[in-house]
């Protein structure tokens, strides 16, 4: 979201990191681009997005860290019987970066990783959703989704699957998802216990 701002900001856009967070977080790019062009009141400049991307990736290398209790979330579904997938807005090469740089790409094997490039429509659209559902052999009612973003509750609460809202440490982004009809996750480490109830 640092640069998104950023590359907002050089086309004129007004809006702090806090705000942009709020706006974009969990939207595919295509709809990232819809927004920012709304946003400036104008389609952005030829090569906008593909410069955006360039530096977000560089900004991935240089301080990317996983998330607390990511590993040990993945380690216990899968200890407790469940199969664990990752349904994401971005591109496969930008999960693929991330999962690198935060240790976790041998966590989620080929075939498990499924990107809103492959559905007509993101979140908060259910298809990506329903989509990794399908390809891993579960009914939605059999599924249970974790998310951190709006449109990424509204998706999973519209696929009908059980919805968590992940919202580490931010009291007022966590009530947003709760009140999305997600239950509230502050710690990936307690997702295998909550879902043995």
């Amino acid at each position: 979201m640092r640069e998104l701002t950023r590359a907002l900001a050089r086309e004129g856009g007004t809006l702090e990191e806090a705000q942009v967070s709020e706006r974009f977080v969990g939207l595919a790019l295509a709809d990232v681009e819809r927004e920012a062009a709304a946003h400036l009141g104008r389609p952005v400049p030829d090569g906008w997005l593909e410069r955006f991307l360039a530096e977000r990736a560089e900004a991935f290398e240089r301080g990317l860290r996983p998330v607390l209790g990511a590993r040990e979330a993945i380690d216990g579904v899968r200890a407790a019987g469940w199969e664990a997938c990752i349904a994401s807005g971005g591109r496969m090469a930008k999960m693929e970066q991330t999962l690198r740089i935060a240790g976790l790409r041998d966590a989620m094997p080929d075939g498990r990783i499924f990107s809103a490039t492959m559905v007509a429509r993101g979140k908060p659209a259910p298809d990506l959703f329903l989509h990794a559902a399908a390809v891993c052999g579960y009914t939605e009612a059999a599924c249970v989704v974790v998310e951190d973003s709006v449109p990424g509750v509204m998706a999973g609460r519209a696929a009908g699957m059980r919805t968590f809202g992940y919202a580490a440490g931010d009291a007022a982004h966590a009530r947003r998802l709760v009140a999305l009809g997600a239950e509230p996750l502050a710690d990936l480490r307690c997702l295998p216990a909550r879902l043995a109830r």
